[in-house]
């Protein structure tokens, strides 16, 4: 199934990482930050970290109370979804068995993704899984795949120019193009994917391919900082894109972290 493969190539992400990933459990560690609010809601915001991040590292960068602070009715679950899933090649069947099928079972009408990094990557996989059905995706600093795939767009003028792979073209252990294929209809049929909202710092060492995505979305869907790689850029990033996103408001929400399952 193409979709298990489209996690096999992240060699420059990793390239020169000697940090042990942490096991991947099942199910999948998730941190819930409630709305709390007198109606509950039906919409879900998805966190999917970088590689080595952790949870926690959202609420301490803020990432929740900028959510909190605008009394959104908006539940927010902080995935523990690091490198070890996507390494066993794990990641697209948990995100289904953890994350979205409990999602709909809990009412949530509206799934929308945030990724981070490969959390991006990890987003947009999940995006294409079939009955997926998500609301949108906001992706900051995102990892968009290997040279020898952005190179080819490049050398295209961009998304809309590039001649993708066909889809039942044998591509092997090269699953970039699969990202790239999908993403080239926010160029040429912006209706046919769900919204999505892209920010990165402007001296990130992906800058380069997240600049060929951003060309081929609309200007006020782009949003860039100073900075690289890291919480400095991704931090306000993450507040500029939540005054853009249609989630709903209620003053009686307040908010509460709930203890992570185990």
């Amino acid at each position: 199934m193409r979709c298990i493969g489209f996690f096999l190539g992240l060699a420059a992400l990793l390239c020169g990482c000697t940090l042990l990933p942490r096991p991947a459990v099942v199910p999948m560690r998730i941190v819930v930050d409630s709305a709390g609010c007198a109606k509950p809601p039906d919409t879900l915001l998805v966190v999917l970290p970088g590689a080595y991040s952790a949870p926690d590292e959202f609420i301490r960068e803020g990432f929740v109370d900028a959510v909190r602070e605008r009394r959104l009715a908006l539940d927010v679950w902080l995935v523990d979804a690091h490198l070890a899933y996507y390494r066993n090649r794990s990641i697209l069947e948990r995100l289904r068995a953890d994350v979205l099928e409990p999602a709909r079972a809990k009412g949530y009408r509206r799934v929308w993704v945030l990724g981070i990094s490969v959390g991006a990557f990890g987003a947009f996989g999940l995006a294409q899984s079939p009955g997926a059905e998500l609301a949108g995706i906001v992706a900051l600093g995102p990892y968009l795949g290997e040279p020898r795939v952005t190179t080819a767009v490049a050398a295209s003028g961009g998304l809309r120019g590039w001649r993708a792979p066909d889809a039942s073209a044998d591509l092997g252990d090269d699953p970039d193009f699969a990202v790239w294929r999908w993403l080239q209809a926010y160029a040429l049929e912006p209706a046919q994917r769900p919204p999505l909202l892209l920010g990165y710092g402007v001296d990130d060492r992906f800058a380069p391919t997240q600049a060929l995505l951003a060309a081929a979305l609309p200007p006020d869907k782009v949003f860039t900082a100073a900075g690289g790689h890291d919480w400095a850029a991704w931090a306000p990033l993450w507040r500029r894109a939540l005054a853009r996103l249609p989630f709903p408001a209620d003053p009686s929400c307040r908010g509460r972290t709930i203890a992570p399952t185990p």
